[in-house]
């Protein structure tokens, strides 16, 4: 029975010498390995109490559109600035080089609702710090956020402490 890190490709010294880039496409283009992504992450959400699936741009898309269908929740997009075409509220983070900033819209997230936040990779948290951020700017309760992979090597749980993080195949470097 293969695992969900057998369909992870990892590609040696990209984007540049001594990273580990651990590659997400493909397991999009194995029909089994999506399957099995979908079916892990479905399964830490097995006992979280949640009203609403949330995704960051894009990878977050791609994992947590099918897990909303597959838990029958409603699909909440986290989109770059600029991005959405209704009345936004917005989180500017820390980048390496830089910030960022992304918004959704302002009524995504109704006072009260359980948020759980999905994206496809951890790796320092910023992104998914400012995501939270957000949810709870328009009073919901990030009760879960997951992962399909995680890099452990870059702490980026430390960014998010405060919440039940978990991911479904972790690796201990960057």
């Amino acid at each position: 029975m293969k695992k969900v890190e057998d369909y992870i490709r990892t590609i040696p010294d990209f984007p540049e010498p001594g990273i580990m880039f651990r590659d997400v496409t493909s397991i999009l283009q194995d029909a089994d390995g999506f399957q099995l992504a979908i079916d892990e992450m479905k399964k830490i959400l097995e006992n979280v109490d949640c009203d609403v699936i949330a995704g960051a741009e894009s990878r977050g898309f791609i994992f947590g559109a099918p897990l909303a269908y597959a838990l029958h929740k409603p699909f909440v997009l986290i989109r770059k600035k600029g991005k959405l075409p209704c009345e936004t509220i917005e989180m500017e983070y820390e980048l390496e080089y830089g910030t960022a900033t992304i918004e959704m819209h302002k009524d995504a997230v109704k006072p009260g609702q359980k948020v759980v936040i999905v994206d496809d990779l951890i790796a320092t948290g910023g992104t998914i710090e400012a995501a939270c951020k957000l949810v709870e700017q328009l009073g919901g309760e990030v009760v879960k956020i997951v992962f399909l992979m995680e890099l452990a090597g870059l702490n980026g749980r430390e960014k998010l402490a405060k919440y039940d993080v978990e991911s479904v195949v972790t690796y201990e470097g960057k």
